[in-house]
């Protein structure tokens, strides 16, 4: 003969119930916000393609992706050094620009005041962070051609000596991506259509990559480039900031992105050329 669950049973089951989707709840979470998961179907996103890889981030990623990459273009290294950058912050914070952390870490490395990396203020500031990243990266020997989980950890001392490895792969697509290695290879859907501000985009390039001299004419901002790869490093950090700048529009080298509330844009062939070579024209909304 059958029993009859108990109140008691019933109310364990349901208990059970709640902890285990809390702690799927959880885990995803967590994997999300260290961009280990996959976006869904028509997410707000940004993507870097390279070769046959292409990695998925969310826009405020995109954000400080495009400041950490851009500050490596600005010094002139070479683009293994924003593919170490990345894999750092990658393993450090899922690239995102944290207050906290393993006692006294702050920012988007995890640099740690008490170790002389600079005050708690300085560090949550990106480009801040980022500089000083860079400025320990160049003093390390053979950091040009060393593997790259080695030289982060060399710059880092992280508890976790081999964790850098786990990101090697995804941090070279956003390297090639944002620093103008591969050309047209870096998109965002945003919906947010926030206001376009055309002199918050035009102090960004500045701020990230030095004397660019942006042009502001109404919602266009105009870039002239020296080279194929700033054009597009330019151009890929203008789509970055899509969401706080409001960016509907970016055309360079014969290509146009456009922005779309649906789909991720890709970059089509542009209907009319640019009036200079390498010429950068961004339109805000």
């Amino acid at each position: 003969m059958a029993t009859r669950p108990t109140a008691l049973g019933l109310g364990c089951l349901v208990v059970a119930v709640v902890l285990v989707a809390a702690a799927a709840v959880a885990g995803f979470t967590a994997l999300r916000d260290r961009g280990a998961t996959p976006p869904v179907p028509g997410q707000q996103r940004c993507v870097a393609t390279a070769g046959d890889r292409s990695v998925a981030l969310d826009l405020e990623q995109a954000r400080l992706t495009a400041i950490i990459v851009g500050l490596s273009v600005r010094r002139g290294l070479a683009p293994r050094a924003a593919s170490i950058a990345m894999a750092t912050v990658y393993q450090e914070t899922g690239i995102r620009n944290l207050d906290g952390g393993d006692r006294d870490s702050v920012g988007l490395f995890q640099q740690r005041p008490s170790q002389g990396w600079g005050s708690p203020e300085e560090l949550q500031d990106p480009y801040y962070a980022t500089g000083k990243f860079y400025d320990a990266l160049v003093k390390v020997d053979g950091w040009q051609s060393g593997d790259i989980n080695d030289v982060a950890q060399a710059v880092q001392r992280s508890g976790y000596p081999e964790a850098y490895r786990d990101h090697e792969a995804d941090a070279r697509v956003l390297a090639s991506a944002l620093t103008g290695q591969s050309a047209a290879a870096f998109s965002c859907l945003d919906r947010q259509e926030a206001d376009g501000d055309a002199a918050a985009l035009a102090d960004s390039l500045t701020q990230t990559f030095g004397e660019v001299r942006p042009a502001r004419e109404g919602r266009v901002v105009t870039v002239q480039a020296r080279s194929d790869a700033l054009a597009w490093a330019y151009a890929g950090h203008a789509v970055a900031n899509a969401a706080s700048s409001g960016v509907v529009e970016v055309q360079t080298l014969g290509r146009v992105w456009r922005a779309s509330g649906q789909d991720l844009p890709r970059w089509a062939e542009a209907a009319t050329p640019a009036p200079r070579p390498r010429t950068v024209t961004i339109t805000v909304r």
